[in-house]
C-alpha cells in the first residue's frame, strides 16, 4: 500500500482557518497518509523541503477582502522559486477558505488557489461533497452545508473565536483532507506502475 505525503499549507489570522486545517489534517490522517501542518507566515526552509517532496499541498487562507490573506499572498508569491524548476508539477493540489458571511467571496479565494496550482502544473482535486443545507428538509448541520464544489468553504460569525467554527464545517474539511490523501494515493500508485 503506498502512503502518500500531504503537506496543509496555510495562514490563520485569529485562528478560524488554524482549526480548519487541523479537520484537513485529521482527514488525511485517517486514511494512513504522513500529513504535515505548515503555517506559510512562519515557513522554514525545512518546511519549504517539505513542501517540495509531498505528493499533495493543500492550501488554506481565510479570505479578507474578497481573496486570501496578505500573508498567504506572501507566500505564493515566494513559491516562484519552485515554480521556475517545476518543484510542484504534477502534485496534486486542493483547497479550503473561512470567512465570516455566508458567500465571503471565499470562491474567489479558492479560484486563487486554482490559478496558483495551475501556474505550478499542479492537478487540482475538487471536494466531491453534494451540496447540504439547500432544501427545506436539511439543515446547517449537513457537510458541504455552504455548497462549494472547488474546495472547502466554511463560515464563522466575527464575534465569535475559533470555538465558533461550525461542527458540518469542520467534517467538510475532514472529507477534503480524506479525499485528497485518497487521490494522491491513486496517483503516487499509478506514477509507480509506468
Amino acid at each position: 500500500m503506498t502512503t502518500p505525503v500531504v503537506s496543509i499549507a496555510y495562514h490563520s489570522g485569529f485562528g478560524h482557518t488554524a482549526v480548519l486545517a487541523e479537520a484537513v489534517r485529521v482527514g488525511a490522517a485517517d486514511t494512513g497518509a504522513t500529513v504535515h501542518l505548515i503555517k506559510v507566515d512562519e515557513i522554514s526552509e525545512a518546511q519549504w523541503e517539505l513542501l517540495d517532496a509531498s505528493d499533495a499541498i493543500i492550501f488554506g487562507s481565510p479570505t479578507y477582502m474578497g481573496t486570501a490573506s496578505g500573508a498567504f499572498h506572501v507566500f505564493a508569491e515566494a513559491t516562484s522559486k519552485r515554480w521556475a524548476t517545476r518543484a510542484w508539477q504534477d502534485k496534486i493540489a486542493a483547497g479550503f477558505s473561512n470567512s465570516a458571511s455566508k458567500s465571503g467571496d471565499k470562491l474567489h479565494t479558492l479560484q486563487y488557489f486554482t490559478v496558483l496550482a495551475a501556474q505550478h502544473g499542479m492537478h487540482w482535486v475538487g471536494l466531491n461533497l453534494m451540496p447540504g443545507w439547500n432544501s427545506s428538509t436539511a439543515s446547517e448541520n449537513d457537510p458541504n452545508r455552504l455548497g462549494f464544489f472547488l474546495g472547502a468553504g466554511a463560515q464563522t460569525d466575527n464575534d465569535q473565536g475559533p470555538e465558533g467554527v461550525h461542527k458540518a464545517d469542520i467534517a467538510t474539511a475532514e472529507h477534503l483532507g480524506r479525499r485528497v490523501a485518497e487521490q494522491a494515493r491513486i496517483y503516487v500508485a499509478g506514477r509507480a506502475a509506468v
